[in-house]
């Protein structure tokens, strides 16, 4: 037997294999094990990976080999190199050198207590070669703390790539390739194993920062096997770990090992997105910018709606026109209104005010600021519709800015008397940059936040549905940084005033709403109703609708003293303003085959009169 590691010791402790002394069992699990080893031919230690059951037949042997040598040819940083490969007394063994470090096993029994950063560093760079393997259609197949290295510089290496098949797969593998050359079951067997090794690292991420392995098994194969699909547990970090974990890392780390697989990282490369977003963020003040910066310097903040340039144009020639005429004509265009607030804002502007005037909250103060010419260069600043986005893309922007309008619409219906109208409005619609910005830069990551945020089918009949993430948390598992923070980052890189900052960041749905105590709160208060009242109407099936609207009332209604009747009228005249403008009448409430799900300009409000009638 080659594993003796609890044998009674013997007279003459060396023990061999072929020419090798075997000096200690450094890892096993079901599937492979990596012994540190003398090679009294090259007087180096090496540690060799082999499968933990001797291949039954030559046949099998040999394809392990193949394997082995096909990922042995791969170059990569964070790919351990291989020494030798060959066999000893019917053992296949893949060799790499000591000197690349330690196992991770050996590195976290050293020192248990890791900070997250230097938890996420190692995974990172795991993933790396991992992510570089796995395009190249090569699976590990058997992520373990024993076949991850790190060296004394902190250097990560995967080691023994594409040895972790089991060796009842390989005889059946080499039984289909005798009948069969070539087997297409071994690209789509590549594809599943991928999978499985990013889950599996996942469940190594949960044992780096929670200080033990997960479902306390510390065979990685074996907890992904008691995982869904194949088995009913469940791995989500605990509350109580040896260092704190940020709440970003946690959702990203509780994201891997969901036991829900639509939710899951389905790519290493997705993995490796979110949990460098989130080092990017922790590591500096202004982390979540940097998610942001090089595309805001090439693509602007958000394109011009289209037509933007015969309004300007209009607005050019019509010097007689009142300011609030022109502030009304700009507010249509998201883009523009927002270029303007970020100019008038900036250090440069702000230092030519009167001390004391306070942050630029109106498009008639910044028009009367920099005047038509600045309203101009503004509008020429901006990409055309729809920018870099393709047509899909560009189609759920438009729903996005619709819905963005309609909350600020929503917000000057509901304002207490005495506010600003259009500063409730930008206001308003600020509360929602992060969002808008998600969706312009990062439309890819957008989707996958919405897929998250959904509820799917039940796995058992009678059972609930499965609950989809909050968008803090889908936004946490896929960027690395909630969407409120990163647009609060993105109105601090324009120059806002701090009274915006706090205005901006909506107010957190699980704690209770208190009547307001100063004109930023009521601002903020107001602001956040309408765009709640908004996400209401349009992340509900219609049979909801009524009861996500009544708990706004009672969240708001005290602050802002409204009703039920105040709110669903409030959202029909700002459905009436969206659609045809300040003076616009409210159209009829479409038939529901006709409404859009997520399209604020077609949800039937008639189902929401009738639930507040009863």
């Amino acid at each position: 037997m080659l594993e003796t590691e609890h044998a009674p010791p013997k007279p003459n402790p060396t023990r061999v294999l072929g020419r090798f002394e075997l000096r200690q069992l450094l890892g096993k699990s079901e599937r492979t094990m990596v012994w540190l080893v003398h090679d009294p031919r090259s007087a180096q230690e090496l540690m060799l990976t082999l499968p933990r059951v001797q291949p039954a037949s030559s046949a099998v042997a040999e394809l392990w080999l193949s394997d082995a040598k096909h990922a042995a040819r791969l170059n990569h940083p964070n790919l351990a190199h291989v020494v030798e490969i060959g066999v000893q007394e019917h053992w296949p063994y893949i060799a790499v050198d000591r000197a690349l470090g330690v196992t991770l096993g050996e590195r976290l029994a050293a020192n248990p207590k890791l900070t997250a950063e230097d938890a996420v560093s190692w995974v990172t760079q795991a993933l790396e070669g991992l992510a570089f393997a796995h395009e190249a259609s090569l699976a590990h197949g058997d992520l373990q703390l024993h076949q991850i290295l790190i060296s004394e510089q902190g250097t990560v290496r995967v080691m023994a790539l594409g040895a972790g098949l089991p060796t009842a797969v390989l005889a059946e593998q080499a039984a289909h390739e005798r009948a069969m050359p070539l087997d297409p079951n071994r690209l789509r067997q590549s594809r599943e194993a991928a999978v499985r090794d990013v889950l599996t690292m996942g469940i190594v991420l949960y044992h780096v920062l929670a200080g033990a392995p997960a479902l306390e098994e510390p065979d990685t194969s074996r907890v992904v096997d008691r995982l869904p699909p194949l088995g009913r547990e469940f791995v989500r970090l605990p509350w109580s770990t040896p260092q704190p974990i940020p709440e970003a890392l946690r959702a990203i780390a509780n994201r891997a090992t969901t036991h829900q697989e639509r939710q899951r990282y389905h790519n290493a490369r997705t993995l490796l997105a979110a949990l460098n977003g989130w080092r990017e963020t922790a590591a500096q003040d202004s982390g979540a910018l940097t998610l942001l910066i090089d595309r805001l310097r090439t693509v602007g903040h958000l394109p011009a709606a289209p037509g933007v340039g015969a309004r300007v144009a209009r607005l050019a020639v019509a010097e007689g026109q009142r300011t609030d005429e022109m502030a009304a004509n700009i507010l249509q265009d998201m883009g523009l209104s927002f270029e303007l607030l970020r100019t008038v804002n900036s250090a440069q502007v702000q230092g030519t005010q009167v001390s004391g005037n306070g942050p630029v909250l109106t498009l008639r103060r910044a028009i009367a600021l920099v005047g038509l010419k600045g309203v101009r260069q503004a509008a020429a600043s901006l990409r055309p519709w729809p920018g870099p986005l393709p047509e899909a893309h560009a189609a759920t922007m438009q729903r996005l800015l619709d819905r963005v309008r309609l909350a600020g619409h929503a917000a000057q219906a509901l304002r207490p008397a005495g506010y600003d109208p259009e500063v409730v409005y930008l206001i308003t619609a600020l509360q929602n940059l992060g969002r808008l910005m998600v969706q312009y830069h990062f439309p890819d990551e957008a989707s996958q936040i919405r897929e998250l945020m959904k509820s799917a089918p039940a796995a058992e009949p009678g059972e609930p549905d499965l609950p989809g993430m909050t968008e803090e948390a889908a936004a946490f598992a896929v960027l690395g940084v909630d969407i409120e923070s990163l647009g609060a980052a993105v109105a601090k890189h324009w120059g806002l005033h701090e009274d915006v900052l706090y205005m901006i960041r909506r107010l957190p749905v699980q704690k209770p709403v208190r009547v307001a105590d100063t004109d930023s709160d009521m601002l903020r208060v107001t602001a956040s109703a309408a765009n709640e009242a908004v996400d209401a109407v349009t992340e509900n099936p219609p049979q909801r609708v009524g009861a996500a609207l009544q708990q706004v009332v009672q969240r708001y209604g005290r602050a802002l003293s409204i009703t039920m009747k105040d709110l669903t009228e409030g959202l029909h005249a700002a459905r009436g303003t969206l659609q045809h403008g300040p003076t616009g009448v409210v159209p009829r409430a479409p038939r529901r085959e006709e409404a859009e799900p997520g399209d604020p300009g077609t949800t039937d409000f008639s189902a929401l009169l009738a639930s507040r009638k009863r």
